[in-house]
């Protein structure tokens, strides 16, 4: 589905998305600072409100700021840029729009479905963009899960075990919180759960080889090893200038592909192998080693 969708839409993507939404942080940061009380009267997600015709609000409530410490917002804003942008290049830009939108969209029905259930909004069911990001984070930690992290810019700490923490925390949050809290974890939990499973139901590279092979292109892009443990580049080949079949000089040990079967290939030689083995960026992550 998402496949069909991507060739359909993928092109209305909005590109850097992350760039706008952090963009709408720091204007309700500075909001406020200048208005505090302007954010919760005309623009947080106030279902009540919205059914009454302040449809703006569905869109408005993202003005809320992460953090109102001048000092932590700072770090904040660039922890979520980078979750995003990173997720934005390992997905794609469509399917990083829909992931957000989705929580999004989920978020505001909730609030919608819970008043029309309960009669609760506004501040009796608050709900803002805090667990669309938490989804962010776990989606990061599923994908890189052995990236570390300085907490407290002291202690080196995986983001798979901040992960696991804030997964704890969440539980402890839907058993102590109202209902704005409950509904607001599992709309966000159910939008990652749907992402993954959707990925692990499909049949080719996983997001962790998918952000692997980012990595790589983006290292060789500026002529360097795609990563420790693998070593080499385009200009060296151990069996000569036109050793291989059409005088090609590299040549992938898995597909078999050379650079005269397509000029963009970037070939690594792999050091975990036992020999001179040589691999094409879409080979050199996803390769059983040679021992």
């Amino acid at each position: 589905m998402l496949d069909k969708l991507e060739r359909k839409f993928g092109r209305y993507a909005i590109k850097n998305l992350m760039r706008y939404i952090i963009v709408l942080y720091a204007i309700g940061f500075f909001l406020s600072f200048a208005m505090p009380e302007v954010y919760y009267t005309y623009f947080c997600l106030d279902a009540e409100r919205i059914l009454h015709g302040e449809v703006w609000r569905i869109f408005t409530f993202l003005l809320n700021s992460p953090s109102n410490n001048p000092i932590f917002v700072i770090f904040s804003l660039y922890f979520y840029y980078l979750l995003g942008n990173t997720l934005e290049q390992v997905w794609g830009a469509f399917r990083f729009n829909l992931y957000y939108f989705t929580g999004v969209i989920g978020t505001v029905l909730a609030a919608i479905i819970v008043y029309l259930v309960t009669g609760l909004s506004g501040l009796y069911f608050y709900m803002d963009t805090y667990y669309i990001n938490l989804s962010l984070f776990l989606a990061f930690a599923t994908i890189i899960p052995d990236m570390q992290v300085l907490v407290m810019f002291i202690i080196p700490v995986r983001m798979k075990w901040l992960a696991i923490l804030d997964v704890v925390l969440l539980a402890w949050s839907f058993i102590q919180g109202g209902w704005g809290t409950r509904v607001a974890i599992v709309v966000a939990l159910i939008n990652f759960l749907f992402y993954f499973i959707s990925f692990m139901r499909k049949k080719g590279p996983s997001p962790r080889q998918i952000h692997r092979k980012y990595v790589y292109k983006k290292a060789a892009a500026k002529g360097y090893g795609a990563s420790a443990g693998y070593r080499g580049n385009r200009g060296t080949s151990p069996k000569g200038a036109g050793s291989y079949p059409g005088g090609a000089r590299h040549r992938c040990a898995v597909c078999g592909r050379t650079e005269l079967d397509d000029d963009t290939l970037e070939f690594r030689y792999c050091s975990k192998c036992n020999g001179n083995y040589e691999y094409c960026q879409d080979h050199l992550f996803t390769h059983t080693h040679v021992k």
